[in-house]
């Protein structure tokens, strides 16, 4: 009787202890891949930070060619910098802000899309990639080009309009450009401001010099 009572006594400490170790492991486990889905992203950002630092001087050029590396224009620099790591993107900033999933201005992450209106008439045409520290990595105006700017107080501060995460993860898939096989010309890039920069600010936009803009201006219409 009593090594009965023994053996159903050992046999509930090995059941309690069996249980114990398979939701400990089972604990670490979805912490592991819970770890392992942050640092994929965070190396992905880390990754398209680090290849649009490499551009950085690299002059700005309005209406600049994808693909093209010798001169960029805001959404061409995005849209080079993120195919490089394996992330699809339209051409222009106003069809950059329509892919992703919307992220909210206090949730910036690195490697977040962010969207401005410089000329203030309603419609996006710049684009900068948020890389921490308050910082934007992107390009603009000529004699600029590929640069990394303050963002609080900045004219992409005062005329921000939406941000977007485009960089995958496992929760949420990112909507990205359809694959095509039909060639197609590069849409009609982002229309570059021509107003003066702030007074308060020395981060003036996406600007263009008048002279330029108004060589160019027949083709926009």
């Amino acid at each position: 009787m009593t090594t009965t009572i023994k053996k159903n006594h050992m046999g509930k400490l090995l059941v309690g202890a069996t249980l114990s170790l398979s939701i400990v492991f089972s604990a670490g486990t979805m912490f592991a891949n819970t770890n392992s889905a942050y640092a994929a992203t965070t190396s992905t950002a880390d990754s398209v930070i680090a290849t649009g630092k490499k551009f950085l001087g690299v002059p700005y050029e309005f209406g600049a060619s994808s693909n093209k590396t010798t001169a960029f224009d805001c959404s061409s620099f995005t849209q080079y910098v993120f195919k490089q790591n394996g992330v699809s993107i339209p051409r222009s900033s106003k069809e950059q802000s329509k892919v992703g999933t919307f992220v909210s201005r206090d949730q910036l992450q690195p490697g977040d899309l962010v969207f401005s209106d410089t000329n203030r008439d309603g419609v996006i045409n710049h684009v900068s990639i948020y890389i921490g520290n308050d910082q934007l990595l992107h390009t603009y105006r000529v004699g600029i080009g590929v640069t990394i700017s303050t963002f609080t107080g900045s004219s992409w501060d005062k005329t921000y309009v939406t941000a977007r995460r485009v960089l995958p993860t496992n929760e949420q898939p990112v909507e990205v450009t359809p694959p095509t096989n039909i060639t197609k010309p590069d849409p009609k890039p982002d229309k570059p401001s021509i107003t003066e920069p702030d007074t308060d600010s020395s981060d003036d936009g996406d600007h263009w010099d008048r002279d330029r803009y108004n060589h160019k201006k027949k083709w926009h219409r």
